[in-house]
């Protein structure tokens, strides 16, 4: 728990930069209309290059503190691993598909958008979450990277699924989607499988080569900054694509906002009950919460982008996405302390973790 003492100016005010920065992105695509375009003019296929590239730079430093040597853990702990699998690929899609019926099926597009975000388990943010929680670094590379493999293969057939066939179950019109295997594998690859073989490269080959001490007690607190600039960088980005229409249909951002702050909330309370009842200690149950209940929005924006174009209602939606999720998970990953208080006592939370931060 002193970690939490010493923190930097700089993340000691981490929400009031994420929100300026957030504004700061409106503002950039209400009063530069045209920066929109420009940003989307550096992209290949469905990636968009500034936008991977911030995303990698902010997970490096997480994935480079992981011991990859424990991700085995993971796997051992049947009961979490089932757990997680069943919040990430039952739970939060059927959730997010019954809030997206339930609040926008007077406006498809912006249905189908929220579905597509539902169907794209967190890959990338969710090791800054956790790590911003003090959870378990281990348990959430390890998740994420089974997320990964399941994202890649599933993904097509969950978007056949859960557009074009079950909404025809409640009468409403279902649509063709073309996702294929390809494109949900460029898009893990890129966002993610760059930072893992960053993150584990460096870690080996500088221990290696300068030692262990001198790994942790200069490389790591020299890189660790980097995270928060390249959130921030993204995250103006991100919100610089939809600036105009932000500030323009402020009704229509409160009619998907309402139904993901639901599903934010929803998704990490159920994660941190069902772990706690199989048993996880804290940073596990943080992991397994912050990993189920974060989504993968830059996965979703491409597809959306890609299928139904960048001004459409789902490209719109998908952007709303990261607009509700960093307040939201920045806001929980307060609650995940408070539940640290209440529902985990010190010494167990101690020892749980102590490896963690050695």
């Amino acid at each position: 728990m002193t970690q939490r003492k010493r923190l930097r100016f700089l993340d000691r005010y981490l929400t009031l930069w994420i929100l300026l920065a957030m504004a700061a992105g409106v503002g950039i695509g209400y009063f530069i209309p045209s920066s929109g375009d420009f940003i989307q003019s550096f992209s290949s296929g469905t990636t968009n290059i500034p936008l991977a590239a911030g995303l990698i730079l902010m997970m490096y430093p997480p994935l480079a503190k992981v011991n990859y040597s424990r991700i085995g853990k993971v796997f051992r702990n049947t009961k979490v691993l089932g757990v997680s699998l069943l919040l990430n690929w039952v739970i939060g899609p059927v959730l997010m598909f019954g809030l997206a019926v339930l609040f926008l099926h007077g406006y498809p597009e912006y249905m189908i958008g929220l579905i597509l975000i539902g169907l794209a388990r967190c890959i990338a943010m969710v090791i800054v979450w956790n790590e911003l929680a003090e959870g378990d670094r281990e348990y959430a590379a390890g998740l994420v990277a089974l997320n990964s493999i399941f994202q890649v293969l599933l993904y097509s057939v969950y978007a056949y699924f859960f557009i074009t066939v079950l909404p025809r179950l409640f009468g409403m019109k279902g649509l063709t989607i073309q996702v294929s295997m390809g494109q949900i594998a460029e898009s893990v690859a890129v966002y993610l499988g760059i930072p893992f073989a960053a993150g584990i490269a460096s870690r080996y080959a500088l221990i290696r080569w300068k030692g262990e001490e001198w790994f942790q007690k200069r490389f790591i607190p020299a890189i660790s900054p980097i995270t928060l600039i390249a959130l921030l960088f993204t995250i103006v980005l991100m919100f610089s694509l939809k600036g105009a229409l932000i500030v323009q249909i402020p009704l229509d951002v409160m009619l998907i906002a309402i139904p993901l702050a639901i599903y934010f909330a929803c998704m990490f309370l159920i994660s941190f009950i069902l772990g706690k009842l199989m048993g996880a200690d804290y940073s596990q149950n943080a992991a397994i919460a912050f990993t189920a209940a974060g989504n993968n929005f830059e996965l979703a924006i491409a597809v959306a982008i890609g299928v139904f174009g960048i001004n459409s209602g789902q490209a719109f939606a998908g952007v709303i996405g990261p607009l509700v999720e960093v307040p939201a998970l920045i806001a929980l990953v307060n609650v995940a302390f408070w539940i640290r208080k209440k529902w985990y006592n010190n010494n167990n939370y101690e020892e749980s973790t102590s490896s963690m931060h050695r």
